[in-house]
């Protein structure tokens, strides 16, 4: 873990939940929260990447990290997962939603299940474990900070994964709205949209294959010639939920080096693609979501 510019003590109090804590992104920031003072919370599907997730962010410190296997998309898990957390170790005092589901396709190509799949994991989750949070803080007189994780396609759109482009809209559309109707209880509501940053899983789905780059996963597409890091939006994500800024809500940051400025990164380049190269693509996911499939059995 590189130096960090924040204290040790910067979200000290801070009891923050992360879904789809399990891999990825969710999982680089919830080490660096930890680290940072905070109490984080890890949500997903598979207990076994979960347990060994917790064990990595919380590095040795005794009840730093813990987790609960929840499928966001169910509002009546979410609420109960999230009592639990009220009950046994007090308020959250900041959610981060970063579960999510993609992959790269055709849009004619898709099944309603394979829809349903990534838009409900991006809005439905986004949504239930917010109102599930956000009910209570109102209830209870406290404030609370929501982050979720967005790309900047919210502003453009992007071909070949339209799901996720829809769902994140949805989620950037629920964070200016709620942003303007919770302000008066205190409770922000903000997002990030960041530009590419390598996860294992993510670029298995993104860019299986060599003929499957595309200016969304290119570093050359990016102004700042390089690809982000897990540790800038760490220290991004570290910002937002502390209390240095507590007149910022209703925004949706693009930490992308540039790249939107210098020409949308999306996937619409893949319009080259044939149908073979398109099969080779969809295979590779595939491979890549059946090993996934097979460690929430472990």
């Amino acid at each position: 873990m590189t130096t960090s510019p924040f204290t040790q003590q910067s979200l000290e109090g801070k009891r923050i939940l992360i879904t789809g804590g399990g891999t990825g992104l969710g999982r680089g920031v919830a080490a660096h929260l930890a680290a940072h003072g905070a109490q984080v919370h890890l949500w997903g599907r598979r207990p076994a990447v979960l347990e060994e997730a917790a064990t990595e962010a919380a590095d040795g410190r005794d009840g730093a990290v813990h987790f609960q296997t929840v499928d966001v998309r169910q509002y009546d898990l979410v609420d109960a997962a999230i009592q639990e957390i009220w009950d046994e170790y007090g308020p959250l005092t900041g959610v981060i939603n970063n579960a999510a589901a993609n992959f790269i396709a055709p849009t004619e190509s898709l099944s309603a299940r394979a829809y349903e799949a990534v838009s409900s994991t991006v809005m439905d989750g986004s949504f239930n474990t917010t109102h599930a949070a956000g009910k209570r803080w109102i209830e209870q007189g406290l404030k609370g900070s929501v982050l979720s994780t967005l790309t900047t396609w919210v502003w453009t759109g992007s071909a070949f994964v339209v799901p996720s482009a829809m769902g994140k809209a949805a989620v950037h559309a629920m964070t200016m709205s709620l942003a303007a109707e919770w302000g008066r209880h205190g409770i922000r509501i903000n997002a990030v949209a960041p530009g590419p940053i390598p996860t294992d899983y993510a670029w298995d789905m993104l860019n299986p294959t060599d003929k499957s780059s595309s200016g969304a996963t290119q570093a050359e597409a990016v102004p700042m010639q390089r690809m982000g890091t897990i540790e800038e939006l760490a220290n991004l994500t570290i910002f937002l939920m502390s209390d240095a800024c507590d007149y910022l809500t209703g925004q949706t940051i693009a930490m992308d080096g540039g790249q939107m400025l210098a020409g949308p990164g999306t996937f619409a380049s893949l319009t080259s693609m044939s149908p073979e190269d398109w099969a080779e693509a969809r295979a590779k996911s595939q491979a890549a979501s059946e090993a996934a499939k097979a460690q929430r059995g472990v």
